[in-house]
């Protein structure tokens, strides 16, 4: 699989994890707050912030009974309609140029999910370096078809998805002009846990697919996220806010600021610890074999005089031969004299 770019990101085994600030609904229908989560985002070192363009006239139809309407005592959004819902969520359209310019004055990639066709055409008016398809939306091929048709690079959320869906979502995209792909890793719960996150997923996707992999994140904290990076995660996604207290429709599973800091720190971290599979001293663990274990005179010698357990010592430091001879040492008579703190080597034995 081939690196390639986010604006001035690149995606890549050998690059620091893409980490991206998921806005949603944390603007609380506040401009000035979602001005806000921009600056909060790009003080905390992510590299990107991302919208979610619908309506809820996109998304769904105005029908506030049945299938329509969230009765499940255990949701989040429990006793209202999906219309109503998304009528709280949404970020008005006329909003996203402030806060794509407020993001890229502050070097922030700014990008967004789009809903349906007609969000893409409006995206791509803003000059969106990326598009990402969220998870409820990877079964909808005409909409991975319209933006893989932009030529840029796609993120596609895995939520809930079987091979077989996915297989398809991966196709449509590779046919209609999509070169640069990620697969991001995602259990569609809201928040998830860490326990049904699955993250030895994560490479199974890499191979299966042939394309980058990352994680789309709702759990609480910081682990999962730097435990996937060392599964090959080269792409974060956390839902952020500026303080979960503040409200919101994703606010109780959102990043405030100094968590999404610490996700940036510690997967760079992680990133960096991969390496290579190595054994022996690295180059910078040369001078710690000094102080190794060895074997030493511990006591006055004679010359004649043999070996014990009393006069010959496993110690540090390394100067002396390997503990491993000690046996062999043991009872061997000496050809000069020794002083206590002689490292003992086979030129001592007689």
């Amino acid at each position: 699989m081939h690196d390639f770019q986010i604006g001035k990101h690149t995606i890549g085994t050998a690059h620091k994890p893409f980490v991206i600030a998921e806005m949603s609904g944390n603007h609380n229908q506040s401009l000035d707050r979602a001005l806000e989560i921009v600056e909060a985002a790009a003080t905390s070192g992510a590299h990107a912030i991302k919208l979610q363009t619908y309506t809820a006239d996109t998304i769904t139809l105005d029908v506030q009974d049945g299938d329509f309407f969230i009765s499940d005592p255990n949701s989040l959004w429990k006793d209202t309609s999906l219309h109503k819902l998304y009528q709280q969520a949404y970020t008005p359209w006329e909003w996203h140029k402030p806060i794509f310019d407020h993001a890229r004055k502050l070097g922030l990639e700014v990008f967004s999910s789009p809903f349906d066709e007609t969000a893409v055409d409006f995206l791509e008016e803003l000059g969106v370096p990326c598009y990402k398809i969220a998870s409820f939306e990877n079964i909808h091929l005409p909409l991975i078809r319209k933006a893989a048709s932009t030529g840029k690079p796609l993120i596609i959320s895995t939520g809930m998805a079987s091979i077989a869906e996915l297989d398809e979502a991966v196709q449509a995209a590779r046919s209609a002009g999509c070169k640069d792909l990620v697969l991001l890793k995602c259990t569609s719960t809201y928040p998830a846990t860490p326990e049904n996150t699955n993250l030895l997923t994560i490479p199974h996707l890499r191979e299966l697919f042939g394309c980058h992999v990352g994680l789309s994140d709702h759990t609480m904290g910081i682990g999962v996220s730097v435990g996937a990076v060392a599964l090959g995660a080269r792409v974060l996604e956390k839902h952020f806010t500026l303080r979960r207290a503040d409200g919101g429709v994703d606010s109780t599973f959102s990043m405030e600021p100094e968590e999404m800091a610490a996700i940036v720190t510690e997967s760079e971290r992680a990133h960096q610890a991969l390496g290579a599979i190595t054994y022996g001293a690295t180059e910078k663990e040369k001078k710690s074999l000094q102080f190794r274990r060895s074997l030493f005179v511990a006591h006055d010698m004679k010359a004649g005089e043999t070996f014990t357990k009393e006069n010959l010592r496993v110690v540090r430091p390394g100067s002396g031969l390997p503990p491993k001879f000690y046996e062999t040492i043991l009872g061997k008579a000496v050809k000069h004299d020794l002083k206590k703190g002689t490292p003992v080597s086979w030129n001592v034995l007689g």
